[in-house]
């Protein structure tokens, strides 16, 4: 990203951080009145705090996480970075989901990342792992081979085929929990994206045609909840950023049962055209969600 795109979407972050910015135009008012939301987009709280706003507004998290179940939270814990780089997800936006689905009385809450750092020292320095534990959950991880079992993806086009963590196969509920940045090689990164570290082969999403690999993979298993954290956004040098200076202040939270949908405002919130992101439309394509917000009943909250 050259320094003038940069400016261009550093003043389209700003604008969403005074007033809700771009997003604030696909959320429908007609719709706001409603009660049951197939996407909640919040503005101007902590990440917890967001979070518990946003879930109440799609029912509870009752709705999703039974007496007994087992679930998965996958957070992006890629990067050997300090929470305040934000290159992955929010400590306190992890560790308020944990809590609330022991609240609706699961069994065990487990969280992993297929790292691109050292597993060990990224789930430290994020501070995920700290606050997973506190929390009550169990960290497993990503590294270890024997943890994937090789699936067929029967509406894949590129992607026939994957080796998927044991923890996304095995549990009753899966919550997708990515954060919201520029990416070198996809353009952005959120939802779909977010599900390359459930998979043991990224290498082979790489060369071929990635953007429909990530939408292939995403016919596979759709997560029960995908909940992006905007709260910190990186806007260049992503995935891993090298600095503050790639951040702007957002304090946004996007959750939707819908990925595509949740992507298609995350991109929109980003300052980037949805059309312009490749794995969305073929994603949309694949019919896993849907990119067209005005069909859906959306409510946007500002604390």
């Amino acid at each position: 990203m050259d320094r003038r795109e940069f400016i261009k979407r550093s003043s389209l972050a700003a604008l969403a951080a005074g007033s809700f910015g771009s997003i604030a135009s696909i959320l429908p008012n007609s719709f706001q009145e409603q009660t049951n939301y197939d996407l909640v987009a919040v503005k101007g709280g902590e990440p917890d705090v967001m979070f518990d706003k946003a879930i109440s507004s799609l029912g509870g998290i009752k709705k999703f996480v039974k007496k007994g179940q087992t679930v998965t939270v996958k957070p992006n814990i890629g990067w050997d970075v300090v929470p305040e780089k934000a290159a992955c997800t929010n400590p306190k936006l992890v560790s308020r989901i944990i809590k609330l689905c022991f609240e609706a009385g699961a069994k065990d809450v487990y969280v992993f990342d297929h790292t691109c750092d050292s597993w060990t020292r990224c789930y430290s320095s994020s501070g995920i792992e700290k606050a997973s534990k506190d929390a009550g959950a169990k960290i497993v991880s990503g590294a270890s081979e024997g943890y994937y079992q090789n699936v067929s993806i029967k509406k894949g086009k590129n992607l026939k085929s994957a080796k998927v963590h044991e923890l996304v196969l095995n549990a009753d509920v899966f919550i997708n929990v990515p954060v919201l940045k520029e990416h070198g090689s996809s353009r952005l990164t959120a939802g779909m994206k977010n599900l390359m570290g459930a998979v043991w082969d990224r290498g082979y999403w790489h060369g071929n045609n990635l953007h429909q690999c990530i939408a292939d993979f995403a016919t596979y298993r759709k997560p029960d909840l995908t909940v992006v954290d905007a709260y910190n956004v990186m806007m260049k040098n992503g995935p891993r950023g090298r600095s503050k200076d790639d951040l702007i202040l957002m304090k946004s939270l996007i959750v939707s049962t819908d990925i595509v949908a949740a992507d298609t405002a995350a991109a929109k919130l980003f300052g980037v055209n949805p059309d312009e992101i490749e794995y969305i439309n073929y994603a949309a394509e694949l019919n896993v969600g849907t990119k067209d917000l005005s069909k859906l009943k959306i409510k946007r909250i500002i604390m």
